[in-house]
């Protein structure tokens, strides 16, 4: 089944933004990899995903539709193309009849399998897998293989969600829960002079923190790597190495217990939860080493994102408030070490929870974030794409974990009619070894997170 522009007589090239340069190049090849679980088996017909993918994925974004080529100055454009979906559409055969156990392994070994195969330059940069056969967790599952140069979590999220409906009534929209601070708010009658006498210390905090936050991050991108331990290998090539995904489930209401008496946010209690756990197997694994130095690399929406998600249909308007792109930026933080047990709180993981909520607190008063954005694009006026994407690398491989998350819709969904019972994330081709908590996914109506890592 061929798929043809409108008006594709005369390919207008589009420029490719610099963000989608640096992750299709020869020092990055980033993917992003998408498994929705159904709660029934996935029927044995192509026609409907082919219609779906033809009539609502492909109109979503001309990226779908597009090719990356490079210009007679070395500048590179997404081109028009003409798109086969059968090109794009995978589905693996197995043996049939065999246990979930089985189906399990045929599932890992499978996602493994995709997430070392390069792209095709000649065709869009993305797939569809069909994997038909039932495992301990899920009746099937659709995978989706979307490269980064597409955009980031956040648009390809929303290109995802595009293709699935409601299940209690597909007409409607999909709705997402508002994001809600930690603290209290102060009262409207505050007094003015004692907010201006509050500002004037964390008016210099921030300075001090935006001079400390982007010197460090400068220098685990250029000249500090992680120490050798039982995550963090300090090898090249590590992103061309086989992967295993696994899939970790937490209770969304012990999460709020634990948030409400904290008073931090979930995304603070789930980030201790991971670097605790991380800890923790860097001493069951290599007690000698567990408490190197091990520092997470934490990615940063740039969008305002007080509002939730907008539709695709906004995020593609010119000026748009969450426009489509790479909208990201990142941050280094050194991960808490294990204290002695002489310490008394070597086992306590709220330490890494309040951790994690300092190292963002500190954010809304340091412009390292900025800053970082602009010193990329900096090095890319005075030394090209290929020297900042290199930069890039050298940021992952110098850290040992990835840590970022999305939201998910507040309803149950379905695509093309079966039921998604889960949904989680990962990413391949990241030069960061053994552990890549990828992306954390909320479904309310689930009451549950589902955290993926590779």
């Amino acid at each position: 089944m061929e798929c043809y522009l409108e008006g594709d007589d005369e390919v207008v090239l589009a420029p490719a933004s610099p963000c989608s340069q640096y992750m299709n190049s020869s020092a990055l090849s980033i993917s992003n990899i998408a498994v929705l679980e159904t709660s029934i088996p996935i029927k044995d017909d192509d026609s409907v995903i082919l219609s779906q993918i033809r009539d609502v994925f492909l109109p979503i974004n001309p990226r779908f539709s597009s090719i990356m080529v490079t210009g007679k100055n070395g500048e590179k454009n997404w081109k028009p193309v003409k798109v086969i979906l059968e090109d794009h559409l995978k589905v693996p055969i197995f043996p049939v009849g065999k246990p979930l156990e089985f189906y399990d392994y045929c599932l890992s070994e499978y996602l493994t399998k995709i997430s070392m195969d390069p792209f095709p330059q000649t065709q869009p940069l993305w797939e569809i897998h069909i994997f038909r056969y039932p495992t301990s967790n899920a009746g099937g599952n659709y995978i989706f293989k979307l490269h980064q140069s597409l955009g980031d979590g956040y648009s390809l999220m929303g290109a995802l969600l595009s293709c699935l409906q409601r299940a209690d009534n597909p007409a409607l929209p999909l709705t997402f829960p508002r994001r809600q601070g930690s603290g209290k708010k102060q009262g409207e009658n505050s007094n003015a002079v004692a907010r201006a006498f509050k500002a004037v210390p964390r008016l210099l905090s921030g300075v001090v923190d935006t001079v400390t936050d982007f010197s460090w991050n400068f220098l685990k991108s250029s000249l500090l790597d992680d120490d050798k331990t039982a995550i963090h290998s300090q090898d090249d090539g590590v992103e061309f190495r086989p992967i295993s995904v696994t899939t970790m489930t937490f209770s969304l209401y012990h999460l709020k217990l634990i948030k409400s008496s904290l008073n931090v946010t979930i995304n603070d209690v789930i980030s201790g939860i991971v670097t605790y756990g991380t800890r923790l197997y860097m001493q069951e694994n290599e007690r000698e080493t567990c408490n190197g130095e091990c520092t997470a690399l934490v990615l940063f929406n740039t969008r305002a994102m007080g509002g939730g998600y907008k539709s695709v249909s906004e995020m593609i308007k010119p000026n748009a408030e969450m426009p489509w792109g790479n909208r990201i930026t990142f941050l280094p933080f050194a991960i808490p070490k294990l204290r002695s047990p002489g310490d008394g709180d070597s086992s306590n993981p709220l330490r890494f929870i309040y951790n994690a909520h300092r190292m963002v607190k500190r954010q809304r008063y340091s412009a390292s974030l900025y800053l970082t954005g602009q010193f990329l694009e900096f090095t890319r006026k005075l030394r090209g794409l290929e020297a900042t994407a290199q930069f890039l690398r050298r940021t992952l491989k110098n850290t040992s974990i990835t840590m970022t998350n999305i939201i998910g819709p507040v309803e149950e969904t379905t695509l093309c009619n079966h039921p998604i019972k889960g949904m989680y994330f990962a990413v391949s081709g990241a030069p960061q070894v053994h552990i890549h908590t990828s992306f954390m996914l909320i479904f309310y109506i689930y009451r549950k997170w589902h955290i993926c890592f590779h």
